[in-house]
């Protein structure tokens, strides 16, 4: 695997504000790769879940909701500041909407995760599917930004993503915070309120494309 020198010299992320300062950029599903392997020298860093988060937001023709999803697990091998291999675990269970409160935030969020009688298989699927994965298949730089190749596997089906982020290895501490950056869900089977799978919605579908930005915390044991 090409391996690339991360930007050791980066030394603030602003987790919250950085969304909303950054274009967009779509990553684009495509066909499984072959999972990055580490060297024997890599260490371990074990990514931490309580400062960790993945922020996410949906939109339809009436507006947007936004909201958060951790982490449940995650280890990043590094060698010589260069991040080598790595996977982490989300946990589909902790999908919060932050744009609402009281009975319609608790709807959205049930029925976002699957926990309806009769809407299971609307998004996630959590009872069935409780976990996505991310596993790193590669990091390039592309026009001069690092992009971050992996396998996200959502409701046991796997796509091929990349999106840019800035990563930041140090000594016993490792940040790497992404751009905001476009999911087609569909391509993972989450597919309700679709105008592209049901052409009968006239102006009450949901966007297929949902927005993620990856911010992860990672440390030496």
């Amino acid at each position: 695997m090409k391996r690339i020198v991360l930007n050791i010299a980066l030394t603030a992320f602003v987790f919250a504000g950085f969304v909303a300062c950054k274009e967009k950029s779509n990553a684009t599903a495509g066909e499984a790769q072959e999972v990055a392997k580490a060297t024997e020298t890599a260490m371990d860093y074990s990514i931490n879940v309580e400062e960790s988060q993945i922020l996410w937001k949906g939109e339809k023709p009436t507006g947007s909701h936004n909201g958060t999803i951790k982490l449940a697990s995650g280890t990043l091998a590094v060698a010589e500041g260069v991040i080598e291999a790595g996977n982490f675990a989300i946990d589909m269970n902790s999908i919060t909407c932050l744009d609402l409160d009281g009975d319609l935030k608790e709807k959205l969020e049930a029925h976002l995760k699957g926990t309806v009688e009769g809407k299971e298989g609307h998004f996630f699927n959590v009872t069935k599917y409780p976990e996505a994965v991310f596993e790193l298949t590669g990091i390039s730089e592309k026009e001069g930004k690092t992009m971050v190749s992996g396998n996200l596997t959502i409701k046991g089906k796997t796509n091929a993503i990349e999106f840019p982020a800035a990563v930041s290895v140090e000594e016993n501490a490792l940040k790497l915070q992404s751009e905001p950056f476009e999911i087609d869900r569909t391509k993972w089977d989450v597919n309700y309120g679709s105008r592209t799978i049901f052409g009968d919605l006239g102006d009450k579908f949901i966007n297929d494309d949902i927005e993620l930005t990856v911010s992860l915390v990672a440390k030496t044991s």
